[in-house]
């Protein structure tokens, strides 16, 4: 049973109300929504199956478990930020990761989180990409949040984010979303239960989301950032 300051940190972090600007991303879904391939719950479900497994869980942990580990080395976190960076995603997801990201660290430099404004200063001069699971991995840990509280917190606003995405987009209802969410968590558990793997190991298949939020930037109606 956690303690309850760590369980207040993580309902706070992992919060839609916590103005992350998270909201503002679709990660591919709106163009996969577009071309009809996520039509309702059970294509959604998939997608999220995927994106859960196949690029969160093999990706971008890995850089919010590094992150935490090198809080305290400045030097350490910018070398994880500028390994992630290099890595072969799509520009338009990496975008996406930088603008999130910087939303991210804006909020809690202002909210005063230990080591935010310092790493916010390198992002604005230029010197550090400041990607989102990096800085969810700097941020939570200065905000208190061990690492197995940080990565649960991660799993649990990627898959809020992209349900909320799917509602706004008319995919689903909010009752299908919790209960997607419901059916998801087993997964979120069963990958949670393993080490995160380490940067050297980064892979994703994710070719259709991918392939997808490259060509976000050629639709006509857009509601989403990426």
């Amino acid at each position: 049973m956690p303690e309850p300051r760590a369980l207040l940190a993580a309902l706070q972090h992992g919060d839609s109300f916590f103005p992350s600007g998270a909201v503002s991303f679709s990660w591919g879904l709106e163009t996969l929504v577009a071309d009809g391939l996520v039509d309702g719950a059970r294509t959604l479900e998939r997608f999220l199956e995927g994106q859960l497994g196949q690029r969160w869980n093999c990706c971008d942990r890995a850089a919010l478990a590094a992150a935490h580990a090198a809080a305290d080395d400045p030097n350490a976190i910018l070398a994880v930020d500028r390994t992630f960076d290099v890595l072969a995603q799509p520009a338009e997801l990496l975008d996406g990761s930088k603008r999130a990201g910087a939303a991210l660290l804006g909020v809690h430099a202002r909210i005063e989180t230990p080591g935010a404004e310092a790493y916010r200063a390198l992002v604005l001069d230029g010197a550090a990409p400041g990607h989102l699971p990096v800085v969810q991995g700097l941020v939570w840990r200065g905000a208190g949040l061990d690492a197995a509280e940080a990565a649960a917190v991660a799993a649990h606003g990627f898959m809020v984010g992209a349900l909320g995405a799917a509602v706004r987009l008319g995919v689903i209802g909010h009752i299908d979303g919790q209960r997607i969410l419901a059916r998801l968590r087993p997964l979120a558990e069963a990958l949670l239960a393993v080490p995160a793997p380490s940067l050297d190991r980064v892979a994703t298949s994710t070719p259709a989301a991918d392939i997808a939020a490259m060509r976000h930037e050629t639709q006509v109606t857009r509601l989403f950032a990426n």
